[in-house]
């Protein structure tokens, strides 16, 4: 057994986190604040080769393995875990149009992603469908040489600046055989917004989008009619443990800076951490930080060694974003009223992880599938 990263990869990681630190760090607050997708942070993004990171070289990217792209979302959430939605989400788009895409149609459309050019989302979800997005009812009817897309998809990320979404519709008849993918522009008449006034991750624009007839080319869709829900759902399994690494890296920083608190500050005329009540939940909290980063990378490495990796996958997306949470609140608890403060970054990594403890798969759903592999269909719930 290696628990080690290459030597490549561990000197990729190190400047990965000097970039988080001086690049990405100074504006987690402010774009919060702001409540808008900054442009420059999509650039700086690229720059580095982060909005490409799953994409082939020979359409622009890095052609990173999984294990890579945890550890980039790992490393730029230490920084800005907003700022890691983008790994996310282009490295889960990017995979499935990898792999259901023509050659012609991954030509145009991830070259522009891998340079920043355009930003992706992902439209799955509805107002009656979240977790049984198998029932989806947006329509996909047929329009001359294409098609027209009407209804409406909410909580989507990205969705105030999103350029371009991979989109499910209905265009057969019920459950998942009837669901097929779509390439869309979403600048477009026959499509308008609604964002969301969020608890966290303000940045990231999270929206609802209302699709009025849109109108496209029958070049647009991805795969076969009809095998659009089997073929993005096969891309989930990986992202979720890339998502869980970014709230991993959310909790990190904060445990870093609770031990740092925690030799600096003096409570009685001795550090605070010499005491027991202080000392011993950061140990317990940075014990169970290593073990779910454990079974994030163990999914990712699955995942790039072509092994069954659902029950990691959903252990890692059910556990860390719920311990990243616990981490900081302890955190936060550690530093006591200057953690309590806006001007501290504790509160908001706390309210931002939270986001994940709901999106792209609640921990309920994450249970029933490890339990359903453990047990066998027959004998799960």
């Amino acid at each position: 057994m290696d628990f080690t990263f290459t030597g490549d990869e561990d000197s990729y990681r190190r400047e990965l986190r000097r970039f988080a630190a001086k690049v990405l760090a100074p504006h987690y607050q402010s774009d919060d604040k702001a409540a808008k997708l900054r442009p420059q942070l999509v650039a700086d993004l690229a720059s580095m080769g982060l909005t490409g990171l799953r994409i082939p070289e020979r359409h622009g990217g890095q052609e990173a393995s999984a294990v890579v792209a945890g550890m980039a979302a790992e490393e730029v959430a230490h920084g800005d875990f907003n700022a890691a939605y983008l790994i996310i989400v282009s490295a889960l788009v990017s995979d499935i149009l990898t792999r259901n895409a023509t050659e012609e149609q991954q030509a145009a459309w991830l070259p522009p992603i891998a340079s920043g050019e355009v930003v992706p989302a992902f439209c799955i979800t509805e107002p009656g469908h979240g977790t049984d997005a198998a029932k989806l009812e947006m329509k996909a009817e047929p329009d001359g040489d294409g098609w027209r897309l009407t209804g409406e998809k909410t909580s989507i990320t990205l969705g105030m600046s999103a350029d371009v979404a991979l989109v499910l519709a209905r265009t057969g008849g019920p459950g998942a055989r009837g669901v097929s993918a779509f390439w869309v522009e979403l600048d477009d008449a026959y499509v308008s917004r609604a964002a969301f006034d969020d608890l966290g991750s303000r940045a990231i624009g999270r929206a609802s989008l209302h699709f009025d007839g849109l109108p496209v080319p029958k070049d647009a869709l991805v795969g076969g009619e009809g095998q659009g829900f089997v073929s993005v759902m096969q891309g989930f399994d990986y992202s979720r443990a890339i998502i869980g690494l970014a709230c991993l890296g959310a909790a990190q920083v904060s445990l870093d800076e609770a031990l740092q608190w925690s030799r600096d500050r003096e409570a009685f005329g001795s550090p605070i951490g010499t005491f027991q009540g202080v000392a011993f939940p950061l140990a317990e909290q940075a014990t169970y930080l290593r073990g779910a980063r454990h079974v994030c990378y163990e999914a990712l490495w699955r995942k790039d060694n072509e092994v069954e990796h659902s029950t990691e996958a959903a252990m890692a997306k059910f556990w860390a974003p719920k311990l990243a949470a616990e981490t900081i609140h302890q955190c936060l608890l550690t530093f006591g009223h200057l953690g309590y403060s806006s001007e501290s970054p504790v509160g908001q990594r706390l309210r931002d992880v939270i986001g994940l403890e709901i999106g792209d798969g609640t921990a309920q759903v994450s249970k029933l599938v490890i339990a359903r592999n453990l047990l066998g269909r027959a004998y799960a719930p």
